[in-house]
């Protein structure tokens, strides 16, 4: 790493936040209760039942593979299928951990435009067979934000659940960037959850500032139960629980969450006024989250490299960089990164 502190390759870079670097420090203050039935996690739980305005059951775990793969897990069995968009996380970057978990669930490919499944396709999948040769279809996973950092609005979002529930299908969120969207779309994180149909939200914490950890929040009660084995069996069982939910009351009580994910929408959107005015330049996606996905020349690329950046290209498409602004972005990292790229082509 060079002398730069901040970069946009991942969100998955910054550090922790102070408000929960704090609840961590008051959590560690002297002994409690192990394996999740100490005080902290009790009132992280209780706070995220009050943030989406229902009793939900609530379980911590260690990353976003897991909370994807285990709530899966927990809508199929081995000879059902998951239908998700052809580039989501569950499909492009968890290492066949959703299928492994589910004792062998397929996953089906969608298509859609900005990486959100068109409810057509879903109609489609279901549709395309229904012999006993074929794994039956049983639940949807969407993200949001997606993988190319657009949003599902309110109405698209009900025209999945709604097909969904039609065909009798269970719907998953993948929110590992949901404090985005939330603060992007600025509803009640209810009307984009339970209230649209979706059963179960995977909920990122990791990329919103925490250090480690992601909450399942499971909105109908039946599909919930027995998940606590579950986590223990797949090694998610953190006998000092405190540090995985503590944060999270650091995160939620004032509204951390939302300041944080809004401030990286923020310098997103600032990026990408930035980049438009650079010729040769072209965003690929609606900016709409916290992740800019641009085609930048080659040599360009190579040369911002040259100077320290780190970003990724080839996420989505061999052409496109994608970056990324966390909650520690500042406008002197986005103006300094379009000043580099301005000099480098000859602005």
């Amino acid at each position: 790493m060079n002398k730069r502190t901040r970069h946009f390759a991942s969100d998955n870079y910054s550090g922790i936040c102070p408000e929960a670097w704090a609840a961590m420090a008051e959590a560690n203050a002297g002994h409690e209760v192990s394996y999740g039935d100490d005080i902290w996690t009790q009132r992280a739980s209780d706070l995220i039942r009050d943030i989406f305005e229902t009793d939900c059951e609530v379980f911590f775990v260690f990353n976003g593979t897991s909370a994807n793969s285990l709530s899966l897990a927990s809508l199929c069995q081995s000879y059902h299928s998951v239908l998700c968009h052809e580039l989501a996380h569950i499909e492009t970057a968890e290492c066949g951990a959703p299928e492994f978990f589910a004792n062998g669930s397929k996953i089906l490919l969608l298509q859609g435009a900005n990486g959100k499944i068109d409810p057509a396709e879903i109609e489609r999948a279901v549709h395309k067979r229904t012999d006993i040769h074929y794994p039956k279809p049983r639940a949807v996973s969407l993200t949001q934000a997606t993988e190319t950092g657009t949003l599902y609005s309110p109405p698209e979002l009900q025209a999945i659940t709604q097909t969904a529930k039609k065909l009798g299908l269970r719907v998953q969120m993948d929110g590992a960037r949901f404090a985005n969207a939330v603060a992007s779309l600025n509803v009640a994180p209810a009307d984009i959850t339970w209230r649209a149909g979706v059963d179960v939200l995977c909920f990122g914490g990791t990329k919103n500032g925490i250090a480690i950890g992601e909450a399942v929040v499971f909105f109908d009660h039946d599909l919930a139960r027995d998940f606590d084995y579950r986590c223990k069996q797949g090694g998610q069982l953190a006998s000092k629980m405190r540090f995985l939910s503590a944060p999270w009351l650091g995160m939620l009580k004032d509204g951390a969450w939302l300041r944080h994910a809004k401030h990286a929408n923020d310098m997103a959107k600032r990026l990408e006024a930035g980049l438009k005015n650079i010729p040769g330049v072209k965003i690929s996606y609606p900016v709409q989250s916290n992740g800019v996905f641009a085609k930048i020349p080659k040599p360009a690329e190579g040369k911002l490299r040259e100077r320290g950046w780190h970003f990724y290209t080839g996420v989505i498409t061999g052409e496109e960089s994608r970056l990324m602004c966390s909650w520690d972005t500042t406008t002197e990292d986005v103006d300094g990164f379009i000043a580099d790229l301005r000099e480098i082509s000859g602005q």
